[in-house]
């Protein structure tokens, strides 16, 4: 229903009107984008990181390796989603991973660099991401760490934990 066509890798355009609000875009993700995603991944995994005795070309090595096992596991395990590289004012700010399938719309990934955390972004994308599912019945899903401060953001749209996965929770917000 909202999705169109993604022609000539232009933008996606979608009736996402609370990021719309806010400048927020979003384009196909492309190889040219892997070493800005990689940079959000490391960026996400940073605090986690910090307490690390590794040296920073270790800390270095480590994220690139686990991004591209993530990287690689998305793409094999999702192979029907958008991957999306978050834009406002023509900056490359985030990713949203999104896959549509018939019975729910899961949020594989959704990130923001540092400066763009904790603005609304992310809650103004959420809340429309939920709209659009629940205009067509779906819920939405997504894995969140248990440690992770969004939770709150997450609980606050009407997410509930459904599935206890060890680190991760699977929170599903019903139409």
């Amino acid at each position: 229903m909202i999705q169109l066509p993604i022609v000539d890798n232009g933008p996606v355009i979608f009736c996402w009107v609370r990021a719309a609000r806010i400048d927020l875009t979003f384009r196909p993700m492309a190889d040219a984008d892997l070493p800005f995603l990689s940079a959000l991944y490391a960026s996400t995994r940073a605090e986690e990181l910090a307490v690390t005795p590794w040296s920073d070309a270790q800390k270095t090595a480590f994220l690139d390796m686990q991004f591209q096992a993530q990287h690689a596991h998305y793409q094999k395990y999702y192979p029907n989603a958008d991957w999306l590289v978050i834009e406002q004012a023509r900056q490359d700010i985030g990713r949203l991973y999104i896959e549509r399938s018939a019975s729910e719309h899961c949020i594989i990934d959704i990130a923001f660099l540092p400066a763009h955390r904790g603005k609304g972004s992310g809650g103004a994308l959420l809340a429309d991401l939920i709209d659009e599912a629940a205009a067509v019945g779906k819920s939405v899903s997504i894995h969140v760490e248990k440690n992770n401060p969004t939770r709150r953001l997450y609980k606050r749209l009407g997410f509930t934990v459904a599935e206890d996965k060890g680190v991760y929770d699977l929170m599903i917000r019903s139409p």
